[in-house]
């Protein structure tokens, strides 16, 4: 009975989350009661949306408010801009939904960020104050808000980057508004992807919330096959190598060789798709079962070929959304923009503020002057300026959108360099057009290594901490013991190894896999699904494993 209460109740020790029991018996009582009212079509959506501010209520608390904020904001103002007719009227009015988004994604995510970067700025020693949190405590005798720091709302860059999307389309007459405020909240709160993507983008998802749902053999198929799967990356190539090995080396890299850092960085790479890759699995998965669509956010990225073709196959819906929403607006490839040079100054500057390293100083200044001078006298390298600047512009900012910390600026911006540099290379490459396997093999391998040590910036709780990583790389490998470090951890190493050759394997391998899965009678989906409740038993811990994006 106290079990059942807490699935109903919020509480910070029983959260819904896709790898707790509670989850599952949250959605076979949603899904049952899903099942009888989805051939009505308000109902189905207006089910869906309560539902789902009760399931970000079991993951958030109160912060469900915030959510509940930006859909009326959104859904009024998107009404607003379609009926209005003069244009001047329709941009003040995106630009007001922009600006409110972004005001309280901001606020919470970015508001110690922008206070020491002034700080350090003009040498002074403002601090944060929460008064948000102060006026929703005024309304009550008992404090329900911290006040002494800002708390990131779960989920609130997703949320807000498909609020954003609603807007700007409608602007960009691409869609109409929903009539109904409970079908746009649906839209915005869905709660297989609401927490952690993928993000949804308001002209692929909003048509489907006006069709009836068709639940079809093919969709339970699919979906039993994505929520199995996701599992499996989630609890094993995710969950076990941290727990045994990863989470051990990157809380005291000093006391680990450099060998055995180099080998945690190659796991967290594993780690983290199988961590982002496996929850979004699961959350398409989950929406098939109730006949929605939701985009696919992952493309075998460790296939890439360039740190460009890395990123069309990473976080799909992000990097599409970072392209259609800022970098096309920014000018794209074909023009450059003041913004574009206004915001990057800002981020060079607060970059050589942080560090005042007279090294990097130097870099930025020689790079960006050498650019400059170029500018000047060629026209067609000055497009490429240009472009290249968007470019890195977008990438920076997907880096912050990370996280609030100039190492996840520094994260964008290696990506971004990587990409610029790959589009030169590829003019004068001897092998960017022969077709051969170990070519192929090659690129891989280049990609791979180059995205995985940057992400130590990723990974490193401070620039502090990354620097002990890098200390112990360069003066501590220890290749004497490397054997002993794959002995002592054989067991992750072997998972390791397993999740990497799956991740390798033909796509038309994979596909035919999860049509031998489709095909097969109902005792042998059964019992592949108690195979995997078996597998991720064993690897399960009493340590609670949250998603890695769930702080994003």
């Amino acid at each position: 009975m106290n079990r059942f209460y807490d699935i109903f109740t919020f509480s910070e020790d029983f959260p819904l989350i896709f790898t707790q029991a509670n989850f599952w018996i949250f959605f076979a009582v949603a899904y049952f009661i899903f099942a009888l009212v989805y051939k009505k079509v308000p109902l189905r959506n207006s089910y869906l949306f309560f539902i789902s501010l009760f399931f970000y209520y079991k993951t958030s608390g109160l912060f469900i408010g915030i959510l509940i904020f930006s859909t009326l904001v959104d859904f009024f103002i998107g009404r607003t801009i379609y009926r209005s007719e003069h244009n001047n009227k329709r941009l003040a009015l995106v630009t007001l939904s922009v600006c409110i988004n972004l005001f309280v994604l901001c606020y919470f995510k970015y508001a110690y960020f922008f206070t020491d970067a002034f700080n350090t700025l003009f040498s002074t020693n403002y601090q944060v104050l929460n008064v948000l949190a102060q006026w929703g405590n005024s309304f009550s005798n008992q404090n329900y808000f911290t006040v002494d720091k800002i708390i990131l709302p779960v989920g609130i860059s997703f949320y807000t980057f498909q609020t954003i999307s609603y807007s700007v389309d409608i602007y960009r007459k691409k869609l109409k508004p929903l009539n109904s405020i409970l079908d746009f909240g649906f839209y915005v709160s869905f709660f297989p992807q609401l927490v952690a993507g993928p993000i949804v983008r308001a002209e692929s998802f909003v048509p489907q919330i006006s069709k009836p749902t068709f639940l079809t053999k093919h969709n339970f198929d699919a979906g039993t096959f994505l929520i199995l799967k996701g599992l499996i990356k989630k609890m094993l190539f995710a969950d076990f190598i941290a727990m045994h090995f990863l989470d051990r080396v990157f809380d005291t890299p000093e006391m680990f060789s450099g060998f055995a850092n180099i080998m945690a960085m190659i796991g967290y790479s594993l780690q983290i798709y199988g961590d982002f890759s496996g929850y979004t699995d699961i959350a398409i998965g989950l929406a098939l079962l109730m006949g929605f669509e939701l985009p696919v956010n992952f493309n075998s990225p460790y296939k890439a070929t360039s740190a460009g073709d890395f990123w069309k196959r990473w976080h799909i819906s992000l990097s599409t959304w970072l392209r259609d929403y800022l970098y096309i607006p920014l000018g794209g490839n074909r023009k450059g923009s003041t913004a574009s040079y206004i915001i990057l100054a800002v981020i060079l500057l607060g970059v050589m503020l942080a560090f005042r390293d007279m090294y990097i100083v130097c870099i930025i200044l020689l790079t960006s002057l050498t650019f400059f001078i170029l500018s000047i006298y060629n026209h067609n390298v000055r497009n490429q300026i240009n472009t290249n600047i968007n470019l890195m512009l977008t990438m920076l900012i997907g880096g912050l959108w990370h996280g609030a910390s100039w190492k996840f600026v520094i994260w964008g911006g290696l990506n971004g360099l990587g990409i610029v540099v790959y589009k030169f290379w590829r003019k004068i490459s001897p092998y960017e057009y022969k077709n051969q396997w170990y070519v192929r093999c090659w690129k891989i391998l280049v990609t791979f290594i180059f995205i995985t040590f940057t992400r130590i910036y990723f990974r490193g709780e401070s620039m502090g901490h990354i620097s002990r990583w890098y200390s112990q790389v360069a003066n501590n490998m220890d290749w004497a013991h490397a054997i002993d470090i794959l002995v002592h951890y054989q067991a992750v190493f072997w998972v390791m190894l397993v999740g990497y050759i799956t991740h390798w394997l033909p796509q038309s391998l994979k596909d035919q896999i999860e049509n031998l899965y489709a095909k097969s009678p109902v005792f042998v989906k059964i019992t592949a699904a108690v195979c995997t409740g078996v597998i991720c038993y064993q690897a399960f811990s009493s340590d609670f494993q949250p998603f890695i994006y769930f702080q994003f």
